[in-house]
Protein backbone atom coordinates (compact mmCIF):
# COMPACT_ATOMS: atom_id res chain seq x y z
CA UNK A 1 0.00 0.00 0.00
CA UNK A 2 2.77 2.31 0.99
CA UNK A 3 4.22 1.74 -2.39
CA UNK A 4 1.46 2.41 -4.17
CA UNK A 5 1.21 5.65 -2.48
CA UNK A 6 4.80 6.84 -3.22
CA UNK A 7 4.14 5.71 -6.65
CA UNK A 8 1.44 7.52 -7.27
CA UNK A 9 1.97 10.72 -5.45
CA UNK A 10 4.56 11.89 -8.11
CA UNK A 11 2.08 11.14 -10.79
CA UNK A 12 -0.45 13.16 -8.95
CA UNK A 13 1.60 16.24 -8.17
CA UNK A 14 2.72 16.31 -12.18
CA UNK A 15 -0.93 16.65 -12.99
CA UNK A 16 -1.70 19.14 -10.44
CA UNK A 17 1.46 21.20 -11.79
CA UNK A 18 0.14 21.03 -15.14
CA UNK A 19 -2.87 21.82 -14.70
CA UNK A 20 -1.92 24.96 -12.80
CA UNK A 21 0.32 25.93 -15.93
CA UNK A 22 -2.50 25.53 -17.93
CA UNK A 23 -4.65 27.81 -15.59
CA UNK A 24 -1.99 30.68 -15.86
CA UNK A 25 -1.64 30.30 -19.85
CA UNK A 26 -5.37 29.91 -20.43
CA UNK A 27 -7.88 31.58 -18.20
CA UNK A 28 -10.53 29.51 -19.22
CA UNK A 29 -9.34 26.82 -18.05
CA UNK A 30 -9.39 27.66 -14.49
CA UNK A 31 -13.22 27.14 -13.92
CA UNK A 32 -14.19 23.77 -13.92
CA UNK A 33 -17.45 24.38 -15.64
CA UNK A 34 -16.17 26.47 -18.37
CA UNK A 35 -13.39 23.94 -18.68
CA UNK A 36 -16.29 21.17 -18.95
CA UNK A 37 -18.14 23.24 -21.46
CA UNK A 38 -14.74 23.75 -23.48
CA UNK A 39 -14.33 20.17 -23.83
CA UNK A 40 -17.52 19.23 -25.08
CA UNK A 41 -17.22 22.04 -27.85
CA UNK A 42 -14.12 20.44 -28.57
CA UNK A 43 -15.66 17.05 -28.78
CA UNK A 44 -18.82 17.88 -30.75
CA UNK A 45 -15.86 19.88 -33.14
CA UNK A 46 -14.13 16.27 -33.39
CA UNK A 47 -17.15 14.38 -33.94
CA UNK A 48 -18.05 16.85 -36.85
CA UNK A 49 -14.56 16.09 -38.92
CA UNK A 50 -14.48 12.26 -38.09
CA UNK A 51 -17.55 12.11 -40.61
CA UNK A 52 -16.58 14.77 -42.88
CA UNK A 53 -13.23 12.67 -42.74
CA UNK A 54 -14.53 9.26 -43.44
CA UNK A 55 -16.33 10.50 -46.55
CA UNK A 56 -13.13 11.82 -48.14
CA UNK A 57 -10.72 8.58 -46.97
CA UNK A 58 -13.28 6.02 -47.70
CA UNK A 59 -15.67 6.87 -50.53
CA UNK A 60 -13.65 7.13 -53.79
CA UNK A 61 -17.20 7.91 -55.82
CA UNK A 62 -17.41 10.87 -53.32
CA UNK A 63 -13.88 11.70 -54.45
CA UNK A 64 -14.46 11.61 -57.98
CA UNK A 65 -17.79 13.33 -58.29
CA UNK A 66 -16.01 16.44 -56.57
CA UNK A 67 -13.42 16.54 -59.62
CA UNK A 68 -16.56 16.52 -62.07
CA UNK A 69 -19.30 18.23 -59.62
CA UNK A 70 -17.06 20.96 -57.86
CA UNK A 71 -19.99 22.54 -56.61
CA UNK A 72 -21.81 19.49 -55.00
CA UNK A 73 -18.84 19.14 -52.32
CA UNK A 74 -18.54 22.96 -52.12
CA UNK A 75 -22.11 23.25 -50.98
CA UNK A 76 -22.14 20.33 -48.29
CA UNK A 77 -18.88 21.80 -47.27
CA UNK A 78 -20.45 25.25 -47.20
CA UNK A 79 -22.96 23.59 -45.01
CA UNK A 80 -20.37 21.85 -42.91
CA UNK A 81 -18.64 25.52 -41.81
CA UNK A 82 -21.78 27.11 -41.35
CA UNK A 83 -23.23 24.44 -38.80
CA UNK A 84 -20.10 25.07 -37.02
CA UNK A 85 -19.81 29.13 -37.47
CA UNK A 86 -23.44 28.88 -36.31
CA UNK A 87 -22.95 26.81 -33.30
CA UNK A 88 -20.26 29.14 -31.59
CA UNK A 89 -21.91 32.28 -32.46
CA UNK A 90 -24.95 30.75 -30.55
CA UNK A 91 -22.77 29.12 -27.60
CA UNK A 92 -20.83 32.89 -27.43
CA UNK A 93 -23.85 35.00 -27.78
CA UNK A 94 -25.90 36.19 -24.47
CA UNK A 95 -28.89 35.12 -23.45
CA UNK A 96 -30.08 38.20 -22.32
CA UNK A 97 -29.74 38.69 -18.57
CA UNK A 98 -31.92 40.65 -16.52
CA UNK A 99 -28.97 42.61 -14.91
CA UNK A 100 -28.18 43.48 -18.49
CA UNK A 101 -31.42 44.58 -19.21
CA UNK A 102 -31.78 46.46 -15.61
CA UNK A 103 -28.02 48.50 -16.59
CA UNK A 104 -29.84 49.84 -20.01
CA UNK A 105 -32.81 50.74 -17.85
CA UNK A 106 -30.57 52.90 -15.80
CA UNK A 107 -28.65 54.18 -18.79
CA UNK A 108 -31.96 55.39 -20.50
CA UNK A 109 -33.44 56.88 -17.08
CA UNK A 110 -29.76 58.88 -16.19
CA UNK A 111 -30.20 60.32 -20.00
CA UNK A 112 -33.87 61.29 -19.66
CA UNK A 113 -32.88 63.33 -16.05
CA UNK A 114 -30.49 65.45 -17.68
CA UNK A 115 -32.37 66.25 -21.21
CA UNK A 116 -33.73 68.90 -20.90
CA UNK A 117 -37.45 69.12 -20.74
CA UNK A 118 -38.34 70.76 -23.71
CA UNK A 119 -36.38 68.03 -25.50
CA UNK A 120 -38.40 65.05 -23.88
CA UNK A 121 -41.59 66.40 -25.29
CA UNK A 122 -39.45 65.11 -29.27
CA UNK A 123 -38.97 62.08 -28.17
CA UNK A 124 -40.66 59.44 -29.88
CA UNK A 125 -43.79 57.97 -27.48
CA UNK A 126 -42.62 54.25 -26.51
CA UNK A 127 -45.58 51.34 -25.99
CA UNK A 128 -47.30 51.21 -22.93
CA UNK A 129 -46.86 48.31 -20.32
CA UNK A 130 -50.68 47.70 -20.38
CA UNK A 131 -51.31 47.34 -23.94
CA UNK A 132 -47.80 46.18 -25.84
CA UNK A 133 -44.64 44.97 -24.70
CA UNK A 134 -41.86 47.34 -23.78
CA UNK A 135 -38.57 47.86 -25.44
CA UNK A 136 -36.78 49.55 -22.88
CA UNK A 137 -37.61 53.30 -24.20
CA UNK A 138 -38.26 55.86 -21.03
CA UNK A 139 -41.55 57.10 -21.25
CA UNK A 140 -41.41 60.70 -22.00
CA UNK A 141 -44.38 61.34 -20.66
CA UNK A 142 -43.58 60.35 -17.51
CA UNK A 143 -42.13 62.82 -15.16
CA UNK A 144 -37.90 61.55 -14.07
CA UNK A 145 -38.54 59.41 -10.71
CA UNK A 146 -36.71 61.15 -8.46
CA UNK A 147 -35.33 57.92 -6.08
CA UNK A 148 -32.38 55.10 -7.30
CA UNK A 149 -32.58 53.45 -10.36
CA UNK A 150 -33.94 49.99 -9.10
CA UNK A 151 -36.82 52.51 -8.12
CA UNK A 152 -37.24 53.13 -11.74
CA UNK A 153 -36.88 49.58 -12.63
CA UNK A 154 -39.23 48.30 -9.66
CA UNK A 155 -41.97 50.08 -11.15
CA UNK A 156 -41.50 49.39 -14.56
CA UNK A 157 -41.60 45.61 -13.67
CA UNK A 158 -44.70 46.15 -11.44
CA UNK A 159 -46.68 47.54 -14.19
CA UNK A 160 -45.86 44.32 -16.16
CA UNK A 161 -47.00 41.98 -13.31
CA UNK A 162 -50.52 41.07 -12.81
CA UNK A 163 -52.83 43.81 -10.31
CA UNK A 164 -52.04 42.94 -6.85
CA UNK A 165 -48.87 40.58 -7.21
CA UNK A 166 -46.54 41.10 -4.19
CA UNK A 167 -43.42 42.01 -5.00
CA UNK A 168 -41.87 38.85 -3.35
CA UNK A 169 -43.62 37.07 -5.62
CA UNK A 170 -41.10 37.91 -8.57
CA UNK A 171 -38.17 38.70 -6.46
CA UNK A 172 -35.33 36.39 -7.26
CA UNK A 173 -34.07 34.89 -4.19
CA UNK A 174 -30.52 33.95 -5.60
CA UNK A 175 -29.87 37.70 -7.41
CA UNK A 176 -32.06 39.89 -5.08
CA UNK A 177 -33.59 41.64 -8.22
CA UNK A 178 -37.05 42.32 -9.54
CA UNK A 179 -37.91 39.51 -12.55
CA UNK A 180 -40.03 40.81 -15.21
CA UNK A 181 -42.63 38.32 -16.55
CA UNK A 182 -40.66 35.27 -18.18
CA UNK A 183 -37.46 35.74 -16.51
CA UNK A 184 -36.16 32.84 -14.55
CA UNK A 185 -32.63 32.70 -12.47
CA UNK A 186 -30.61 29.86 -14.15
CA UNK A 187 -28.62 27.31 -11.73
CA UNK A 188 -26.17 26.50 -13.71
CA UNK A 189 -24.96 30.40 -15.21
CA UNK A 190 -26.02 31.98 -11.40
CA UNK A 191 -28.07 34.30 -13.46
CA UNK A 192 -31.46 35.91 -14.14
CA UNK A 193 -32.19 35.36 -17.57
CA UNK A 194 -35.05 36.95 -19.97
CA UNK A 195 -37.47 34.51 -21.57
CA UNK A 196 -35.97 31.81 -20.14
CA UNK A 197 -36.21 28.58 -22.11
CA UNK A 198 -33.17 25.96 -20.73
CA UNK A 199 -29.91 25.97 -20.17
CA UNK A 200 -28.00 24.07 -22.97
CA UNK A 201 -25.23 21.42 -22.32
CA UNK A 202 -23.72 21.13 -25.47
CA UNK A 203 -24.31 24.94 -26.06
CA UNK A 204 -22.60 25.87 -22.23
CA UNK A 205 -24.83 28.29 -22.06
CA UNK A 206 -28.41 29.35 -21.52
CA UNK A 207 -30.78 29.95 -24.03
CA UNK A 208 -33.51 32.75 -23.58
CA UNK A 209 -34.64 35.95 -25.61
CA UNK A 210 -31.05 37.05 -26.78
CA UNK A 211 -30.28 33.91 -28.52
CA UNK A 212 -32.85 31.94 -28.96
CA UNK A 213 -33.69 32.65 -32.51
CA UNK A 214 -29.78 31.59 -33.17
CA UNK A 215 -30.33 28.26 -31.49
CA UNK A 216 -33.24 27.60 -33.78
CA UNK A 217 -31.43 28.32 -37.01
CA UNK A 218 -28.49 26.20 -35.30
CA UNK A 219 -30.98 23.39 -35.03
CA UNK A 220 -32.23 23.45 -38.43
CA UNK A 221 -27.97 23.77 -40.21
CA UNK A 222 -27.59 20.72 -37.90
CA UNK A 223 -30.80 18.79 -39.22
CA UNK A 224 -30.02 19.18 -43.04
CA UNK A 225 -25.79 18.65 -42.25
CA UNK A 226 -26.87 15.38 -40.38
CA UNK A 227 -29.44 14.39 -43.20
CA UNK A 228 -27.35 15.20 -46.43
CA UNK A 229 -24.32 13.43 -44.05
CA UNK A 230 -26.72 10.53 -43.77
CA UNK A 231 -27.76 10.10 -47.40
CA UNK A 232 -23.93 10.00 -48.37
CA UNK A 233 -23.52 7.55 -46.08
CA UNK A 234 -25.99 5.27 -47.20
CA UNK A 235 -24.97 5.89 -50.62
CA UNK A 236 -21.70 4.67 -50.02
CA UNK A 237 -22.84 1.43 -48.09
CA UNK A 238 -25.06 0.67 -51.42
CA UNK A 239 -21.89 0.89 -53.86
CA UNK A 240 -19.50 -0.95 -51.49
CA UNK A 241 -21.49 -3.15 -49.21
CA UNK A 242 -19.70 -6.54 -50.17
CA UNK A 243 -16.19 -4.75 -50.28
CA UNK A 244 -13.62 -4.13 -47.39
CA UNK A 245 -15.58 -5.53 -43.90
CA UNK A 246 -14.06 -2.93 -41.56
CA UNK A 247 -14.68 0.24 -43.65
CA UNK A 248 -18.32 -0.83 -44.02
CA UNK A 249 -18.45 -1.93 -40.43
CA UNK A 250 -17.31 1.27 -39.30
CA UNK A 251 -19.95 3.09 -41.58
CA UNK A 252 -22.26 1.19 -40.04
CA UNK A 253 -21.32 2.38 -36.91
CA UNK A 254 -21.11 6.14 -37.17
CA UNK A 255 -24.67 5.82 -39.53
CA UNK A 256 -26.19 4.16 -36.31
CA UNK A 257 -25.19 6.82 -33.97
CA UNK A 258 -25.84 9.66 -37.20
CA UNK A 259 -29.21 8.30 -37.22
CA UNK A 260 -30.09 8.31 -33.35
CA UNK A 261 -28.80 11.88 -33.15
CA UNK A 262 -30.87 13.01 -36.54
CA UNK A 263 -33.92 11.53 -34.50
CA UNK A 264 -33.55 13.65 -31.46
CA UNK A 265 -32.44 16.89 -33.94
CA UNK A 266 -36.19 16.81 -35.96
CA UNK A 267 -37.64 16.32 -32.91
CA UNK A 268 -35.84 19.11 -31.32
CA UNK A 269 -36.92 20.98 -34.28
CA UNK A 270 -40.12 20.37 -34.29
CA UNK A 271 -40.46 21.24 -30.58
CA UNK A 272 -39.33 24.53 -30.29
CA UNK A 273 -40.82 25.72 -33.85
CA UNK A 274 -43.91 24.88 -31.99
CA UNK A 275 -42.95 26.82 -29.27
CA UNK A 276 -42.07 29.90 -31.65
CA UNK A 277 -45.33 29.78 -33.64
CA UNK A 278 -47.52 30.00 -29.83
CA UNK A 279 -44.48 31.97 -28.02
CA UNK A 280 -43.85 29.81 -25.69
CA UNK A 281 -40.82 28.83 -23.86
CA UNK A 282 -40.08 24.93 -22.36
CA UNK A 283 -40.10 26.08 -18.68
CA UNK A 284 -43.30 27.62 -19.36
CA UNK A 285 -44.92 24.63 -20.73
CA UNK A 286 -43.18 22.38 -18.72
CA UNK A 287 -43.81 23.98 -15.41
CA UNK A 288 -46.77 26.34 -16.06
CA UNK A 289 -48.34 25.38 -12.18
CA UNK A 290 -45.44 26.63 -11.01
CA UNK A 291 -45.26 30.18 -12.56
CA UNK A 292 -47.66 32.32 -10.46
CA UNK A 293 -49.10 34.24 -12.83
CA UNK A 294 -49.89 31.18 -15.16
CA UNK A 295 -51.58 29.19 -12.87
CA UNK A 296 -55.50 29.85 -13.64
CA UNK A 297 -54.30 29.60 -17.02
CA UNK A 298 -56.41 26.73 -18.90
CA UNK A 299 -53.71 24.67 -21.09
CA UNK A 300 -54.67 25.42 -24.71
CA UNK A 301 -54.76 29.29 -24.04
CA UNK A 302 -51.35 30.79 -25.03
CA UNK A 303 -50.78 33.74 -22.65
CA UNK A 304 -48.14 35.58 -24.50
CA UNK A 305 -49.28 34.59 -28.06
CA UNK A 306 -50.28 37.03 -30.84
CA UNK A 307 -50.96 35.03 -33.36
CA UNK A 308 -48.61 32.68 -35.55
CA UNK A 309 -47.54 35.31 -38.11
CA UNK A 310 -46.70 37.78 -35.09
CA UNK A 311 -45.41 35.27 -33.54
CA UNK A 312 -42.75 34.37 -35.72
CA UNK A 313 -41.96 38.22 -36.92
CA UNK A 314 -41.25 39.24 -33.14
CA UNK A 315 -39.37 35.88 -32.87
CA UNK A 316 -36.89 36.69 -36.32
CA UNK A 317 -36.77 40.20 -36.30
CA UNK A 318 -38.06 42.54 -33.22
CA UNK A 319 -35.39 41.07 -31.05
CA UNK A 320 -32.40 42.86 -32.61
CA UNK A 321 -33.80 46.32 -31.29
CA UNK A 322 -33.49 45.94 -27.73
CA UNK A 323 -34.50 44.05 -24.55
CA UNK A 324 -38.41 43.18 -24.94
CA UNK A 325 -40.56 43.17 -21.77
CA UNK A 326 -43.75 41.34 -22.22
CA UNK A 327 -46.77 42.64 -19.70
CA UNK A 328 -48.88 39.38 -18.18
CA UNK A 329 -52.17 39.23 -20.29
CA UNK A 330 -54.93 41.04 -18.45
CA UNK A 331 -58.21 38.37 -17.14
CA UNK A 332 -60.22 40.37 -20.43
CA UNK A 333 -57.45 39.69 -22.55
CA UNK A 334 -57.08 36.12 -21.18
CA UNK A 335 -60.61 35.32 -21.81
CA UNK A 336 -61.02 36.61 -25.36
CA UNK A 337 -57.87 34.36 -26.24
CA UNK A 338 -59.86 30.88 -25.04
CA UNK A 339 -62.71 31.82 -26.71
CA UNK A 340 -63.25 28.66 -28.85
CA UNK A 341 -62.92 29.41 -33.10
CA UNK A 342 -65.44 29.20 -34.89
CA UNK A 343 -65.97 29.12 -38.60
CA UNK A 344 -66.00 33.13 -38.57
CA UNK A 345 -62.25 33.12 -37.05
CA UNK A 346 -61.00 30.52 -39.38
CA UNK A 347 -61.85 32.96 -42.36
CA UNK A 348 -60.59 35.52 -40.72
CA UNK A 349 -57.56 33.99 -39.42
CA UNK A 350 -57.82 34.73 -36.49
CA UNK A 351 -54.85 31.96 -35.29
CA UNK A 352 -52.83 34.31 -37.64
Amino acid sequence: MTILNICCRPSRELYDLSMDRCSRCFPCLADPARRSALGLKVALVVVHLIYAAILFLFDADFIQKTKTQPWYTCAYLLLFVATLVQYFITSSSSPGYVFDAIRAVNELNTIYRREPVGSKQKQRQPASTKYASVVLTVDSTQPALSGSNSTYWSKLVTDLQPPGTPVRAFTCSYCNVEQPPRAKHCQDCDKCVLQFDHHCVWLGTCIGQGNHCKFWWYLLEETALCLWTGFLYITYLKAHIARTWWKVGIVILLLIILSISLIFLILLLIFHSYLIMTNQTTFELVRRRRIHYLRGVAERVHPFSEGVCRNIFNFCCARTSGYRLEPVPTAEELEEKSRPYTCLDCVTCRCC
